[in-house]
This record gives C-alpha cells, structure tokens and sequence, in this order.
C-alpha cells in the first residue's frame, strides 16, 4: 500500500522490521512449541523504545502516535505474532498510567515500566465477566489509606511473570460507574496465580488466572479518581484494538508472503503450482484482502491521534475487519500450502492457531459490531 509515511516513520517501521527478522522470527517455531515466554527478547525491544511507544518522553516514553505503534506492532508480528501481542499489551498498560494516573504515580512507575526493567499485564476480564465487562466482581475496600482487594480476573497474558498489573476492580455500585484502576505489585502479599493455561495458540506467553485475597496496596497506586476506571479501560481498548488488529495484519501478511514464495517452489502436474489459475485467483484474493485490512486499519489510527469523533466506531470497525481478515488469509495460505501448510515446520499453522484469539479478545468481533452499529443508530 502507497502510504506517504514520513522520514521518522519509515526509520521506525524499519527498525521494528529489524528487530522482528533478527530476534523474533528465527525462534517463533521453537518458543510455540516449548511455550517459551521469551522474556530477555522482549525487554531488548526497550532498548529500542518499543515499551512506551505512545508514553510521554518525561518517564521513558517514546512520545510516538498511535499510527507509529501499528506500524510497529505489523513488523513485529511478522516476525511472531505471540510475542508481538504480548508487547502491546504492556504498551496499553504503560499508557494508562501515563494517561490517567497521578504525577507521583507516574513517575514511580513509567521510568522501570518504559525500560521493561517490569513488565505489566492488563486484568480486566474475570471468569464471570468477558464481554459484560462493567459486570466484574472484583472488589477494592478502602481501608484508611489502603485499599484492600478481593477476587480474581481470567485470561491474563503475561501473568505470573509480569511484575506490574493494571486491575479493574470494584470500588463502589453496580456496572461501569462503579469501576476503578489500580496498580497491583507481584510481590503484593495476598496475589497469587492459576495454572497456566493450555491453549490453541499464543504460546510464546503465559496465560494465567490472577487471584486477588485480601491483597492491601495504598490507596496512592489507584489510577485517577474512583469510578473513573472503567472509562479508562475502554479509552484502553480502542488503542489496543487498533494493536491486536495490526499483529493480525502483519501475521497476514507473513502468511501471504510464505505462500508466494511456496507456490513458485511446488510442482504439480509438471508445473509450479503459481501457474494454475486457482492459485492466482487465492493470491488476488488475499492480496486485496491484506490491503484492505491495512487501510482500514491506518483510517481508524489516523482518526484516533486526531480525536475524531468516530473514533471508537473506527478502532472496532478495524478491529473487526482486520482480525477476521487476517484469520481468513492466513487459513487460505494453509491450503495453498496443503498437506505442508499443516505441519509445524512451514510456520503456517502457527499463524492460523495464533491469530485466532484475535477475534475473541479486546472485545470480541461480535460486540465490535454492536458498537459499530451503536454509533451509526446515533447519528
């Protein structure tokens, strides 16, 4: 796609594409299968400021826009789309500190946040609330100058490693307005940790339950003011849809650039199979989808930096759109590859197993489509 990126831009996305092609696409197959959580990896990307690519530069930040952060996090996930969203997802967690948070806070936290010396997870979904997220049960008691915590949240990338977690938790009544943030501590007394999870894909991170008992923190480590956290953590999720979308659109694009280096090598009926017409028309196919993905995707980062006020409908359109895009090419580029395509060895498998959350987490593809509608209704 012809996009006028400037010279800083292209600076960025190449050393992004650097970064994927030296440490994170030669060892993707072997983290996948010994679900290695490649942490050493993933606190060099700080040395390259991808750990605070949208945190002010004042704590450690890379004062970038959220265009520059879709541009990183499609080179990072061609290189492996596991650890790429891992990535992201301290990037969320790092902004809302920045964003919401007191100056104090700020500035005992972001400084080891932005040089990955801590890494953080992001803990809103809980056993019993996923989609109906204002729904969560977690409770935060104010106790003096404490807050004490009570609960437990579910699918929690990173968990048990990360030393920092940004907690939805339940300050006050029922639904959203009753929702506040705080900043919990692995070495909180009181936290502990489910097994980790076993899952179709996204191996190169663990996924645990996250388990809150009688857990105190001082009531400094809460994110703005009480009942504000639920707003935060949906101004959370239109970045980090934009995120999830843009390692779709760089899985995606792995997947389509595998197979056409495949297709030129297999031979069928005494021909490379790129000489059948059934292959043509796949590879127009999925080339156009992946444009239109990657379109769609740039629209709505472009509209967020510019606060537009269709911003939120645009970050779940492109959400929507993109993960089911890139889940749809990346399944075409298996069958182009067929019997092959299947095996772990190609890295096609891996892509299709990887980018399938994506349609289920940031808020699954089906309530994108009722904020999509939502917003058009209103209008």
């Amino acid at each position: 796609m012809t996009v006028n990126l400037t010279s800083e831009q292209n600076l960025i996305r190449q050393t992004a594409s650097s970064f994927a092609a030296d440490r994170l696409r030669p060892f993707a197959a072997q983290w996948d299968e010994n679900k290695h959580f490649p942490v050493d990896v993933i606190k060099s990307a700080a040395e390259l400021g991808l750990a605070g690519l949208y945190v002010n530069e004042d704590v450690g930040g890379s004062g970038l826009t959220r265009f520059d952060a879709v541009l990183v996090f499609e080179q990072l996930s061609m290189g492996c789309v596991s650890t790429a969203a891992y990535i992201s997802i301290h990037n969320m967690c790092c902004w809302m500190i920045d964003q919401f948070g007191a100056e104090a806070l700020r500035q005992e936290w972001l400084p080891r946040l932005t040089s990955m010396e801590l890494l953080a997870s992001y803990c809103l979904t809980e056993p019993g609330s996923g989609s109906d997220a204002a729904s969560l049960r977690t409770k935060a008691v104010k106790d003096g100058d404490d807050y004490v915590l009570n609960g437990g949240k579910a699918f929690i990338s990173g968990a048990g490693v990360s030393d920092v977690y940004v907690v939805m938790a339940r300050t006050g009544g029922e639904g959203a307005k009753g929702v506040s943030a705080f900043v919990v501590e692995k070495s909180d007394k009181g936290l502990s940790f489910g097994a980790n999870e076993k899952k179709m894909g996204w191996n190169s991170q663990p996924t645990r339950q996250v388990i809150f008992e009688d857990v105190r923190i001082p009531a400094s480590r809460r994110i703005g003011a009480e009942g504000d956290g639920f707003r935060f953590a949906m101004a959370g999720l239109d970045g980090g849809r934009l995120n999830i979308a843009a390692c779709s659109l760089g899985g995606m694009q792995e997947a389509l650039n595998k197979s056409l280096a495949y297709v030129k090598e297999r031979k069928q009926f005494g021909q490379a199979i790129a000489d059948f017409q059934a292959t043509q028309f796949k590879l127009a196919d999925m080339e156009t989808e992946t444009q239109s993905a990657r379109a769609t995707l740039y629209a709505a980062a472009q509209a967020l930096d510019a606060k537009a006020p269709d911003a939120t409908r645009w970050c779940a359109m492109a959400k929507r759109y993109v993960t089911d895009t890139g889940s749809k090419v990346a399944n075409d580029a298996l069958q182009l590859h067929g019997g092959y395509g299947y095996l772990a060895d190609y890295g096609i498998e891996r892509i299709v197993r990887d980018l399938r959350v994506h349609q289920i987490l940031e808020g699954t593809n089906e309530v994108m489509r009722v904020i999509i509608s939502r917003d058009l209704l209103r209008q």
